[in-house]
């Protein structure tokens, strides 16, 4: 069943075929294309990563360290300081792409994590991924997904990750890249002026396609009304 998973009518790997089929269209682009790259092992990671070195149209490595570690008993790189550093050394040795860890939630002091994987050579970290969570269908008296529990995106996460973007950039000299239940201009800049150098939008762009460009509006009306020249002047304020 995995091997049918993974290679499609025609042989190729749908890794390949992916890369063989999408990067030309990448290039063409006027924005860069960063590949977020996840797996089960270390080999893995490192594998996918050397597929990826010299592809035109990739700019960067967003690596998604809250996978399951199999040979580790199903725990997650990412809730692991000794596990993430290994993973990241490990692709940062296999290409010369730009590196960002997106980190998980899922850990007692996410500081720990992001100074571990920045000492192992990230260069920019990402956070943070789903919060786990689950449902149950009271008619079936049963958990709604196969898997039990599945990651909690949205709105509902956002103080959850603002807080965890401050604690990060208050530790690591690298930069700090905030995601999660971002939805308005407002909410990035909040991420922003906690430390963010930059910000993802997810969730709300999946009801919203034009968000992203109604974030960058709403951050150019704020830099307007307020008299500031550089979005730069903003990162961290809040920190101090």
């Amino acid at each position: 069943m995995k091997k049918k998973r993974l290679y499609g009518q025609d042989g190729r790997s749908r890794f390949d075929a992916l890369i063989e089929e999408k990067a030309p269209v990448w290039a063409g682009w006027q924005v860069p294309v960063i590949v977020n790259v996840a797996g089960e092992t270390i080999d893995e990671y490192v594998a996918v990563t050397g597929k990826l070195e010299g592809v035109p149209g990739i700019s960067g490595i967003e690596l998604n360290i809250s996978c399951p570690n199999v040979s580790a008993g199903g725990i997650e790189f990412g809730v692991d300081p000794k596990l993430a550093a290994r993973v990241t050394s490990a692709v940062k040795a296999a290409t010369s792409l730009p590196v960002i860890v997106k980190l998980s939630p899922n850990v007692t002091d996410i500081k720990e994590i992001a100074l571990a994987v920045e000492e192992a050579g990230a260069d920019a970290i990402s956070l943070i991924n789903t919060l786990r969570g689950m449902a149950i269908d009271i008619d079936q008296r049963k958990p709604c997904l196969g898997n039990i529990a599945g990651g909690l995106s949205g709105p509902a996460i956002k103080p959850v990750a603002l807080y965890m973007v401050f604690e990060a950039a208050r530790v690591v000299r690298i930069p700090v890249i905030g995601c999660g239940g971002i939805a308005c201009a407002e909410d990035a800049l909040e991420f922003i002026m906690g430390g963010a150098t930059a910000v993802q939008i997810g969730t709300a762009s999946l009801t919203n396609p034009q968000l992203g460009l109604n974030v960058l509006e709403g951050i150019e009306s704020f830099l307007r009304q307020n008299g500031v020249q550089n979005l730069a002047e903003l990162i961290g304020v809040a920190l101090a």
